[in-house]
């Protein structure tokens, strides 16, 4: 089983981020921030322990901005490496221990954000080295809120920093919508002050970068689809194997809703010309078995026809009523006059993220983003 991501931060964490700014600066009050930040520590969560931490190095650096963030910034770790194909690797055990690096780095990201507003450009340099060791997204992202101009003008002279932890930060500390992070409204009501920067780094050679890129676009899928769409179909011209990738990415969840203007950017807008059916196993099932769907497909048309095929689960709510869920199913193109049976086995298992009760639950099959055929099973506890 794994360790819950609590644990990430713990009571090393503590003893380390000790132990360097007293490296950095003799004078640090070492005893007493350990006692703060280890006091109640055992019973937070992830984000509440690096919070709790971040309360305990304001307690004890100075209170001076530039002389803290100077003492951070010594007590660094050198920055993370990076592969052949631009993604971060461990440091060396001799490097990791020569200074703070990791989860740490989260809570001395916190402590820019409270004391780094009054002196923006300092505070945003010390998010520059913080960023090669663990990553700033969080930290950046009240900047971004309250001094929205003079931080992103900061981002756009970072797209050609020489570091791809700093071009990464970039997308990803600018994302509307990052998880646990600040939620940028500003933003999610209108993405466009990120466009330019993104646009500038979708084919950047470091592959930890495009990933960050194709999360970004597809946050702002989630507001502005029509954008997104109309981005890929200007994009995909002349796009080499790296941006297509990245603009799929981008646009997988407006392919998985069947969005219409997503899908003909993809070339995929097409209706099926044939027939469809589909069919279950079973009528009736529990939660835990695995539910087998099989799909026959027809085609009628004298072309080849690309298809994506995905299945939509109607799974019923604890107050009644039901929500859908979307799986992908299968891409395949369809030869002329050609038969194909496709088949899936769907877990009925609970997840986390999702919990399942009893009920009389909808499957419909899409097609190139069209409801095609739909079935129903009955779900018992």
């Amino acid at each position: 089983m794994a360790e819950p991501f609590k644990l990430l931060i713990h009571a090393g964490t503590v003893a380390q981020i000790g132990r360097h700014l007293q490296r950095a600066w003799p004078a640090f009050e070492r005893a007493r921030f350990e006692s703060l930040a280890s006091t109640g520590l055992e019973a937070l969560e992830l984000k509440a322990r690096a919070m709790h931490l971040a309360d305990a190095l304001v307690a004890t650096l100075p209170g001076d901005f530039a002389q803290a963030a100077e003492l951070i910034e010594a007590s660094l770790a050198p920055p993370l490496p990076l592969d052949d194909r631009g993604e971060p690797v461990s440091l060396a055990d001799g490097e990791r221990d020569a200074g703070l690096n990791g989860w740490a780095v989260w809570s001395l990201g916190e402590v820019v954000v409270r004391q780094g507003m009054g002196d923006v450009p300092r505070a945003l340099r010390c998010l520059h080295a913080l960023t090669q060791r663990f990553s700033a997204e969080f930290a950046i992202r009240p900047f971004i809120a309250q001094h929205p101009q003079p931080t992103l003008d900061t981002l756009t002279r970072w797209v050609e920093d020489p570091s791809a932890h700093v071009r990464r930060l970039v997308s990803e500390g600018s994302r509307p919508r990052l998880p646990w992070g600040l939620r940028l409204q500003a933003l999610v009501r209108e993405p466009s002050p990120t466009l330019p920067l993104l646009r500038a780094l979708q084919d950047d050679p470091s592959a930890y970068v495009r990933r960050s890129v194709a999360n970004h676009l597809n946050d702002i899928a989630k507001d502005h689809p029509d954008l997104v769409a109309r981005w890929v179909g200007q994009h995909r011209a002349g796009a080499g194997t790296e941006r297509t990738a990245l603009l799929r990415h981008a646009s997988r969840t407006l392919i998985k809703q069947g969005h219409a203007p997503t899908l003909a950017a993809w070339g995929l807008g097409e209706p099926l010309q044939g027939q469809v059916s589909l069919v279950l196993d079973r009528a009736q099932a529990s939660i835990g078995d695995t539910l087998a769907l099989q799909v026959r497909l027809s085609s009628a048309s004298p072309r080849p026809q690309t298809l994506v095929v995905d299945y939509a689960v109607h799974h019923v709510r604890a107050g009644g009523g039901s929500s859908p869920k979307v799986f992908k199913g299968w891409k395949l193109t369809l030869a002329p006059r050609e038969t194909r049976v496709l088949d899936k086995r769907h877990s009925l298992r609970p997840v986390t993220t999702r919990r399942l009760y009893p009920g009389t639950h909808r499957i419909e099959l899409r097609i190139n983003g069209q409801t095609v055929a739909d079935a129903a099973f009955e779900l018992r506890a």
